[in-house]
């Protein structure tokens, strides 16, 4: 909205054709990056103005976290805690995103839609677990129609309205960037890829889902994972950088940028109050929005197999679920009783009742996060 206001019509009104520093600085926000970094400012100072005013709501209406009994004690003293602080994430990314952002993008739109849908499907699992006090919230089968409907929207939108190729980009292999079927080594083709983007979203919002279950632990990993698909997204969008990195090119995914920013921005304004101990807990209205904002971005920049790389945490909390309630049923289903690999599944958990303080886990962890960060902006040039 304000690149409208500011510079296609008062600086290409004004400040084309004028002598005044004032009209003629209003170029600079044509520029994605100036953008971006007011995106990312802007979703940090509306989330720490409207933080407090948040919590008190969600106080109000009593929407107290629930803590399972299994969990330590340290966890048990959380219960009552508001929860569904997602929403305040989601407000400022959007607010942010539609303040600075070119809004004639559709990968910019798809971002925002896949992102509030995911968001939505979090919602209805906080309400239903919360004010209908019914523990389990959402079956199972019910949050996945709901990420697959959003998956195939997503697809349906690429198919039909975007110039999107069907390739899949692979890390170490630069051949694979090229977005030419007829000469595409890993043109796969639009049904395939509907598989491919199905796994991803459904895989990316629901680690991420399972990450949130310590103060700051989620929103931590989110800062430091969104802040390197900012950079991934700018050089994609770059044609000097792409050419130079040898990766896809994609000039739609620019806007981008700042949605990714805006991300940034949200995810330390929340922190602030989610840090320990913690005033207000995301929900899955939060981890939910933000797995499938992260997956999405993936998709659109084509770099879903980095995603593994710049979500690494989120990736292992997912695995260790997986492979507890494996390892469970396959020992129960041989040998009668089912045994555990880990003391408890997230991964999180098996540390702190290891005998870590919550904080040194969360701590050690955002040190892993920076690391799979870094190791995947290395990969760039490693093509």
């Amino acid at each position: 909205m304000l690149y409208y206001i500011l510079y296609q019509w008062i600086y290409k009104t004004y400040g084309a054709g004028s002598e005044s520093y004032i009209f003629k600085g209003l170029n600079v926000i044509q520029y994605v990056t100036f953008r971006t970094a007011w995106a990312t400012i802007t979703a940090l100072l509306l989330s720490l103005l409207l933080g407090g005013r948040v919590i008190k709501k969600l106080q109000d209406l009593k929407y107290g976290q629930e803590i399972r009994e299994e969990l330590s004690a340290e966890h048990q003293a959380k219960k009552g805690t508001p929860t569904m602080g997602g929403i305040l994430i989601l407000g400022t990314v959007f607010l942010s995103t539609i303040l600075w952002a070119r809004l004639d993008s559709l990968y910019l739109w798809l971002a925002l839609g896949a992102t509030t849908s995911f968001g939505l499907i979090g919602f209805a699992d906080d309400y239903i677990k919360i004010v209908k006090k019914r523990s389990l919230g959402l079956t199972g089968w019910q949050k996945i129609a709901g990420q697959l409907l959003t998956a195939i929207v997503v697809f349906g939108a690429l198919y039909w309205f975007a110039n999107y190729p069907w390739n899949i980009s692979i890390p170490f292999f630069k051949a694979t960037a090229e977005t030419n079927p007829a000469i595409s080594i890993s043109y796969v083709g639009p049904v395939i890829y509907l598989i491919f983007i199905i796994f991803i979203l459904l895989g990316s919002s629901n680690a991420v889902n399972l990450t949130d279950g310590m103060d700051g632990l989620a929103t931590s990993v989110t800062f430091i994972a969104m802040s390197a698909f900012t950079a991934l997204t700018y050089v994609s969008s770059d044609r000097r950088w792409a050419d130079y990195l040898e990766i896809t090119h994609k000039p739609e995914a620019a806007e981008l940028t700042v949605f990714c920013g805006a991300i940034v921005g949200a995810s330390l304004g929340f922190l602030w109050y989610n840090s320990p101990p913690a005033e207000v807990f995301m929900g899955d209205v939060g981890s939910l929005a933000i797995g499938g904002a992260l997956g999405t971005v993936a998709i659109l920049t084509k770099q879903e197999f980095l995603l593994p790389f710049i979500g690494g945490v989120f990736i292992l909390e997912a695995v260790s679920v997986m492979l507890q309630v494996s390892y469970f049923k396959f020992t129960r289903r041989t040998g009668g009783v089912g045994k555990r690999i880990f003391k408890q599944a997230p991964i999180h958990h098996h540390f702190q009742m290891s005998g870590w303080k919550e904080s040194k886990v969360v701590f050690r962890f955002v040190i892993v996060a920076i690391l799979f960060a870094l190791l995947s902006l290395s990969t760039l040039k490693l093509r």
